[in-house]
């Protein structure tokens, strides 16, 4: 069992930045890809980022190419992803999910993530 665990989400001005981390429990995700995804109220949960097992590989949805860069350092066991530029369409409830595979083509379905974290609030004010 893996126990995913978000952090860095706050309240920020548009145009301002957030580093979000991911830390994972319970075992090692080392072999596994990565991914954040994104709730806003009242639409559908939303990709955002993904990075494969060895960091090699790296995936943005077009919302925030550009803007943002998605990290891995395995020996801690931490994703983090930063967020530049941000802008008030930005706000809503970011999650780091746990894929089932190492490398993957279906990076942005949810379904190809087995384990996801509690979330953590992003807010961008205009």
């Amino acid at each position: 069992q893996v126990q995913l665990v978000e952090s860095g989400g706050g309240l920020v001005q548009a145009g301002g930045s957030l580093r979000l981390s991911c830390a994972a429990s319970g075992r090692t995700f080392r072999y596994n890809a990565v991914g954040w995804f994104r709730q806003a109220p009242g639409k559908e949960r939303e990709f955002v980022a993904a990075i494969s097992w060895s960091g090699g590989s790296t995936y943005y949805a077009d919302s925030v190419k550009g803007r943002s860069t998605i990290t891995r350092d395995n020996a801690r066991n931490t994703v983090h992803l930063q967020m530049n530029s941000l802008k008030p369409e930005d706000t809503a409830v970011y999650y780091c999910a746990l894929a089932r595979l190492g490398v993957m083509s279906d990076y942005a379905e949810l379904n190809a993530y087995d384990y996801w974290g509690q979330g953590t609030q992003v807010t961008v004010s205009s």
